[in-house]
């Protein structure tokens, strides 16, 4: 089978892509490397890699040619730059979505498995988050990723296109940059520890957060591209467990052996206090539940930061 991955050169993307290619894909990846990297695909050197933006539907439809299922995870995933840029972070997030769509129903392809987030939520005080609740986008991403969900099953209910959105908690791993400021925490906090200087925490650090690593997220992706019997459906992708940033602080330091004390700073706007996925229904008829601990997870990230 033919796999497009759009955002394949991301932090998740790039996982994804390796995992196809073992599985046997012959893999696509459509990436305009805003912040992708062509070594995150140096594992996989028989993809077939096109530079574009997913706003582009020229670029998504020429991508789209022969393929058989797209896993769409272009986006720009910063809240707070979506927030300054709400206009431009649109046309990727919402309007990227409706060309990844419309070029897969006109190319014939069978399946569309959309990233989604768990930021669709929003900060209702309801734990932990189901897929049946009331949701309250706080930010343009979101919102974004709403409509996202939306436009995919509308175009499964009018075009028979099998889409599956899938809302992802909090991702972390291995090739997740940190030289952003809005990347995940995780890998801001090693990468300030790991130099010997002190992270920000942003608020009180008592927020909670379900994290999930990589590896679970792509397995997730592939049991939604292969399972029968789930379009138009989304399902939330986490542990089912939360985790404060004090204590994921503490995790840390103790496996880097520093001791440094985090400065505390003002809460971001479109930041949420508590998240915590039920992932009942992904394992239900997905059969998939996540494999890896967080704390072997964070085992194998510092690992990883550690060999750097």
């Amino acid at each position: 089978m033919r796999a497009l991955v759009t955002g394949g050169a991301g932090f998740i993307g790039s996982h994804l892509v390796d995992q196809l290619t073992h599985d046997g894909f012959n893999v696509v990846v459509l990436d305009d490397f805003s912040t992708g990297k062509l070594s995150n695909l140096a594992h996989s050197p028989k993809t077939r890699i096109i530079e574009g933006d997913v706003a582009d539907f020229n670029a998504v439809a020429n991508a789209m040619q022969g393929v058989d299922v797209v896993f769409h995870q272009a986006a720009v995933a910063s809240v707070p730059k979506t927030i300054e840029d709400p206009l431009g972070s649109h046309q990727v997030n919402y309007v990227g979505t409706l060309n990844v769509l419309e070029a897969a129903r006109r190319a014939g392809a069978q399946r569309v498995v959309a990233a989604s987030t768990a930021a669709v939520y929003g900060d209702l005080p309801e734990l932990p988050k189901r897929e049946d609740m009331t949701l309250k986008p706080l930010s343009p991403y979101a919102v974004d990723k709403l409509a996202s969900e939306l436009a995919c099953q509308m175009y499964f209910n009018l075009h028979g296109l099998h889409t599956v959105c899938l809302r992802y908690f909090n991702v972390f791993g291995p090739r997740q940059d940190p030289s952003s400021p809005y990347s995940g925490v995780i890998s801001i906090f090693l990468s300030r520890l790991s130099q010997g200087a002190a992270p920000t925490i942003f608020g009180d650090g008592q927020q909670t957060r379900d994290f999930v690593f990589v590896k679970d997220v792509v397995r997730a992706n592939i049991k939604a591209a292969t399972t029968d019997g789930v379009g138009g459906q989304v399902f939330n992708i986490g542990t089912n467990k939360r985790t404060s940033l004090l204590d994921l602080y503490q995790i840390l330091s103790h496996q880097l052996a520093v001791n440094l004390q985090p400065t505390l700073a003002a809460p971001r706007m479109g930041d949420i206090k508590d998240s915590v996925a039920d992932a009942s229904k992904a394992a239900k008829l997905l059969d998939w539940r996540a494999q890896v601990s967080f704390d072997d997870g964070v085992r194998q990230l510092v690992a990883e930061v550690v060999k750097r």
